[in-house]
C-alpha cells in the first residue's frame, strides 16, 4: 500500500462497520497504512478465557509491526487523547460491552467520546460492528445492548467524514470517499 500524498484529504473520522469477519479490521488497517503516519492501535478487547486471548493474538499477528498499541478496555476517550499519528480503535463493540458489564452510565461515556473525536489532533479510524441485521434477541440485555449499539453507531455515523460498511470482505462506502491505497 502506498502512502497519501501530503496533499491528498485523509477523512478525520471513519467508522467502518460490519460482521463478524467480515474484514473490517483489516480494511481499517489498511486505511491506517495508506494515511503515512506512524499508527497507533487501541485496543478495547479484554481477554477473559483462552478463546479470547486467542483472538487478540491473532489479531496482533494479522496486524504485522509498525503499530504502538495502547489498551483501553474502559478509557476509550482519555487513550485517544493520549495516542498519535493515526488512530485506530478496535472496537467500539467491545468498549460498549464493557461499559454496560461496569454499569457505566453510556450517556455521558458516549458524549465524552463524541467530543473527544470532534477535538481530536490526529485522525480516527473506528471499528464497529453492525448488530442490528440479526433477529430480535430474545432476552432483555441482549436488546438492550443490540439497541446501545445501534444508537452508538449512529451517533459515530454522523459525526464520521468517512463511513464503510464490509460485507465478506467487500467494502461498500456508504458516505465520504476511501482514500487511494486503502484496499491492498
Amino acid at each position: 500500500m502506498s502512502a497519501l500524498n501530503p496533499a491528498d484529504s485523509f477523512p478525520k473520522l471513519s467508522l467502518v462497520l460490519g460482521g463478524a469477519r467480515s474484514g473490517k479490521s483489516r480494511l481499517a488497517e489498511g486505511l491506517a497504512a495508506a494515511s503515512g503516519q506512524p499508527r497507533t492501535y487501541i485496543a478495547t478487547a479484554q481477554a477473559w478465557d483462552d478463546e479470547m486471548r486467542a483472538r487478540i493474538a491473532q489479531h496482533v499477528t494479522d496486524r504485522g509491526r509498525g503499530w504502538k498499541t495502547i489498551e483501553a478496555p474502559l478509557d476509550l476517550a482519555g487513550a485517544i487523547t493520549a495516542a498519535r499519528g493515526v488512530i485506530l480503535v478496535d472496537c467500539a463493540t467491545l468498549w460498549l460491552t464493557n461499559q454496560m458489564l461496569a454499569e457505566a452510565d453510556l450517556a455521558q461515556l458516549t458524549a465524552a467520546l463524541l467530543k473527544t473525536l470532534s477535538t481530536s489532533e490526529h485522525p480516527v479510524i473506528i471499528v464497529s460492528n453492525e448488530v442490528g441485521w440479526g433477529i430480535v434477541p430474545d432476552n432483555a440485555l441482549a436488546r438492550r445492548f443490540r439497541d446501545a449499539q445501534g444508537i452508538l453507531n449512529q451517533r459515530l455515523a454522523a459525526q464520521a467524514d468517512l463511513v464503510v460498511t464490509v460485507i465478506a470482505g467487500l467494502p461498500m462506502v456508504l458516505k465520504g470517499v476511501l482514500p487511494k491505497g486503502a484496499i491492498a
